[in-house]
């Protein structure tokens, strides 16, 4: 039998500010910052390793600052805070904007195809 579910951590809307911005200040420290630059240096822009070198770096980074606010330290409290910032995000203008803030630094800058190309038509 599984034990009980631990009691999920809820934060208000000014919680959720302050932890959002110490996540994004986490990856401003030189040591998770350099951790990050090795990650994506690793993967090349391929997509593939992005999500198999940066996402794990950029997950220990989130965990390490949202255990002190209750949740586990797996990547299901990094999704669970996740979901909570995606909550807020309709209600709260700054939290949408360091949630942006956020995703531009966990995933790398799109190229964008030239102009009537790429495929050639044969």
């Amino acid at each position: 039998m599984a034990s009980a579910p631990a009691q999920q951590p809820t934060l208000t809307v000014e919680q959720a500010r302050v932890v959002l911005s110490e996540v994004i200040q986490a990856f401003s420290v030189p040591e998770n910052a350099a951790r990050m630059e090795e990650a994506r240096e690793s993967a090349c822009n391929d997509m593939g390793k992005m999500l198999q070198l940066v996402l794990p770096v950029a997950t220990q980074i989130q965990q390490e600052v949202i255990k002190a606010y209750g949740f586990n330290n797996e990547g299901e409290g990094v999704l669970k805070f996740a979901r909570l910032v995606k909550m807020y995000e309709t209600q709260d203008p700054e939290i949408a904007a360091m949630s942006v803030k956020l995703k531009s630094l966990l995933l790398p800058p799109l190229s964008t195809p030239p102009i009537g190309g790429g495929i050639p038509a044969s």
